[in-house]
């Protein structure tokens, strides 16, 4: 099943087979399913044409994928073109939300290079 621009798997359970879509986690899949009255162990595979509609309306209602990620980039371009210390921060790829540089943050800043000219201590 095509939704949204993902291929969701067909052998998951319905309710962990929604989260495959950006903008569906598992509180808004659990409630897709009791909106509509779905048993939320049937797989998707053997969900019928009228469930699958149902499930497409529904997920109109939502922002998802491609919006849902045009969205955040305005936010964080919005947050750069007025000079915010969070704008700063994305834009130099450091962490944005508070925490310490000094010794971590390899996971936003990259790799560590070597400083030229730094001895290293021997022993």
């Amino acid at each position: 099943m095509r939704i949204a621009g993902t291929n969701i798997p067909d052998n998951k359970r319905l309710i962990i087979s929604l989260t495959y879509i950006r903008g569906i986690g598992p509180k808004r899949s659990n409630d897709i399913c009791e909106k509509l009255k779905l048993d939320k162990s049937k797989r998707v595979k053997d969900l019928t044409n009228e469930e699958q509609n149902a499930i497409l309306d529904v997920l109109g209602e939502y922002t998802l994928e491609a919006d849902l990620r045009r969205q955040v980039s305005q936010n964080i371009k919005r947050l750069q073109d007025i000079g915010s210390y969070r704008g700063y921060r994305h834009r130099r790829r450091l962490p944005v939300r508070g925490q310490r540089t000094k010794t971590s943050a390899r996971t936003r800043k990259g790799k560590a290079t070597a400083i030229a000219g730094k001895k290293k201590v021997s022993k």
